[in-house]
């Protein structure tokens, strides 16, 4: 049964890390029954779903990297930095002041019922704009800021928070939003994921059930790579109203479980 909860968890971290409907706060849910896994745990089963999405975008990766003669190529690649950059010393200021997610419900709660009617307006606003796929230096630095606010709050989603900023600022078009806020996400998960992991090495946090490690990673590299494909194809012809829905809902069935004292 052991294994299985890993299997469980290993499927929620694929589908919900890069699905605007936050990792954080369905990890902490299920652990609420499933039992408190430790750092490096989370750490590694995060690492499979930033590698689904690396080998999805691996192709893109390459051209940015190395067709340094595409002008476009540059500038994209520029303000994939400059949003990486923001994220990264920002969030190393936040580390520095102990600024720590929090574990209880109730603060996941609130932040998946704001977030999911804040999708709604901000999907109303972005479809009244002209379609705009171009990536600015205004939406790069919006990105990048967002990933913080994602990083502090939980249940924020930092998907969502990305892909949203960038429509609202400039890039209206979801297809671009999305691809700049998942390519932007990758290093971003990468350094975070392995700074943790360095920690945790040095405290001594690095044994475990490797067994289970390595289950939980396997399942939430591939259970993210489907989700994320599938998420590519639908918001071709969809909005994200319907995750916004599903948010609602969630947070708002988890504040009345909160209130009458059946979850803490």
């Amino acid at each position: 049964m052991n294994y299985l909860n890993d299997v469980l968890l290993g499927v929620i971290e694929g589908i919900t890390e890069f699905l605007p409907i936050s990792s954080t706060g369905h990890l902490l849910l299920a652990e609420h029954w499933l039992g408190t896994r430790s750092e490096m745990y989370n750490i590694v089963i995060q690492a499979g779903a930033i590698l689904a999405v690396t080998l999805i975008y691996w192709r893109r990766i390459v051209s940015l990297l190395f067709d340094w003669s595409d002008p476009k190529n540059r500038d994209y690649l520029i303000k994939l930095i400059i949003a990486f950059l923001i994220t990264a010393v920002l969030g190393l200021v936040a580390k520095k002041l102990g600024v720590e997610l929090p574990t209880t419900i109730q603060p996941v709660a609130w932040a998946l019922v704001i977030g999911g009617i804040w999708m709604i307006a901000a999907e109303a606003l972005a479809a009244r704009q002209q379609d705009r796929s171009a990536i600015t230096l205004r939406v790069a630095i919006a990105v990048g800021l967002a990933q913080v606010v994602a990083g502090v709050f939980p249940g924020t989603s930092r998907s969502a928070a990305t892909i949203f900023v960038a429509m609202l600022v400039g890039t209206s078009n979801r297809a671009a939003a999305t691809e700049f806020a998942f390519l932007v996400g990758i290093p971003t998960m990468y350094a975070a994921s392995g700074y943790e992991l360095l920690k945790q090495i040095k405290g001594g946090g690095a044994g475990g059930d490797w067994t289970a490690l390595g289950i939980a990673f396997v399942v939430s590299t591939i259970t993210a790579f489907i989700a994320v494909k599938w998420l590519l194809s639908y918001i071709r012809s969809h909005r994200f109203t319907a995750f916004a829905v599903y948010r609602i809902l969630l947070g708002g069935a988890l504040l009345v479980l909160t209130a009458n004292g059946t979850i803490a």
